[in-house]
């Protein structure tokens, strides 16, 4: 235990240099707050569908963004190749395959091979949700056959030519990727 008079004796750094070819840490400041104001910054998918990367990860197949939906009814019927992290950070959703609601607050996973439709209900304005999204998904018709498709490589380009079009840096998009 530590007092205001003494300092913590295991406040030390690490004293030996990282891994070789370790990728960089990545931060972004203000995900809550600052992001969330600058409509410009986040990628449209329709007109009241758009994400904003946090991690765009080719190295292992992955990304991490926030997803925001601003209407009711059905976004999309997919199959995951991986495992999906959610947390609802605004509104809810529930997918019409299951009997549970995720709302503000709520975590959700979902395993690789699950295939669901995404439904935000009637009287939400807006819903975004943090999603850590392995691999990738396949978008599919009522029967399981396959309409597109969607992943770490799909969610750079769509980010790089969106910030393109703002006229953000043509590096602009490399603060997202490991």
């Amino acid at each position: 235990m530590t007092s205001l008079n003494k300092p913590d004796q295991l406040a030390i750094p690490y004293q030996l240099p990282q891994v070789p070819f370790m990728s960089p840490d990545l931060v972004h400041l203000g995900v809550m707050t600052d992001w969330l104001a600058d409509d410009n910054l986040w990628v449209p998918v329709t007109d009241s569908v758009s994400f904003k990367p946090l991690l765009l990860s080719v190295s292992g197949g992955y990304y991490v963004n926030l997803l925001r939906v601003r209407r009711s009814g059905v976004l999309s019927r997919h199959r995951h190749t991986g495992g999906v992290h959610a947390l609802v950070l605004k509104g809810r959703w529930y997918y019409l395959e299951h009997d549970w609601i995720a709302e503000e607050g709520s975590f959700a996973f979902e395993p690789p091979g699950e295939t669901h439709t995404l439904f935000v209900p009637e009287g939400i304005d807006e819903m975004i949700t943090w999603f850590h999204v392995q691999g990738g998904y396949t978008y599919v018709d009522p029967q399981g056959n396959a309409v597109g498709y969607e992943d770490v490589f799909t969610k750079l380009e769509a980010a790089r030519a969106h910030y393109k079009a703002i006229g953000l840096p043509d590096d602009y998009i490399e603060k997202f990727i490991r």
